[in-house]
């Protein structure tokens, strides 16, 4: 009678144990992308409860050595991969895009810059307006801290860093006034006639003005097309033929619920 009460009972726990377990999804890397992938996790899990989506973010590098040593099953990264990064069975999408707008106040004369004057006016090689087409009156670069993941990516775009002692470390020049949000770096530019600063795209009203780069203005058809070059991809990696249940949470990212949640989020999706 105790042999067959244990045996029920270990049948009780197994059945339980088995109906709770949880299949793991590891994603891992861009801390700019992991605020859109925790949304994906939560939004997937609510209509998949047997998987556990685990989301880390210590950068876009780490997501795509996780991805290629496969110690993840999703790597994540903002930006693109560099040559010595890719390999033949190392699979990139993109799954979002963020447009970073260079942007002025309306009462500014200069409505368009090169990237070259961008980066000179950010590098602290150019100081005046009137170098650019604009009055004679000293510019006020406006950057974010450099926690800021779109700080990293105008940095990385504009080709803002330099190497010190065999150290990445920015070129932006140290008398630009920091701040510490979309918001308060809209805001230095709506209120200071001779302030210059970047923001996310969404972001832009009418407060501001987004000038052109390289001649083509800052709106998400543009980003879209790829024609305007101030954005950065939010990417998804994975090595050789992912599992099942990580290939069905890749592809639910491009229905249209996800990608109603990119757009929700401020970011450009790709549908």
């Amino acid at each position: 009678m105790k042999n067959t009460f244990l045996v029920a009972a270990l049948t009780v726990v197994a059945f339980t144990n088995s109906a709770f377990a949880q299949d793991n999804i590891s994603v891992v890397g861009s801390s700019s992308v992991m605020p859109l992938m925790e949304v994906f996790g939560e939004t997937y899990q609510k209509t998949h409860p047997e998987v556990f989506i685990e989301v880390q973010g210590p950068g876009s590098s780490a997501g795509i050595r996780a991805a290629k040593n496969q110690s993840a099953d999703i790597g994540m990264a903002s930006r693109e991969l560099a040559s010595s990064e890719e390999e033949s069975d190392l699979h990139n999408k993109v799954i979002a895009r963020d447009g970073i707008a260079v942007v002025v106040n309306p009462s500014n004369s200069v409505k368009s810059l090169t990237a070259q004057q961008i980066h000179d006016i950010y590098a602290g090689e150019i100081k005046n307006w009137k170098e650019v087409g604009g009055a004679d009156k000293p510019i006020v670069p406006v950057t974010r801290d450099t926690a800021s993941g779109t700080r990293g990516a105008f940095e990385e775009i504009m080709m803002l860093t330099k190497e010190l002692n065999g150290i990445k470390v920015t070129a932006i020049t140290q008398h630009a006034q920091v701040t510490n949000g979309n918001g308060h770096s809209k805001t230095m530019a709506a209120q200071n006639p001779f302030a210059i600063s970047y923001i996310s795209l969404g972001s832009v009203d009418s407060s501001v003005t987004p000038v052109q780069v390289n001649g083509t203005a800052a709106t998400v058809e543009n980003v879209k097309n790829g024609s305007y070059k101030v954005a950065r991809p939010f990417q998804v990696l994975y090595k050789g033929t992912p599992n099942t249940r990580t290939q069905k949470f890749l592809d639910w990212m491009f229905t249209s619920e996800a990608q109603k949640i990119v757009a929700e989020g401020g970011y450009i999706s790709i549908k």
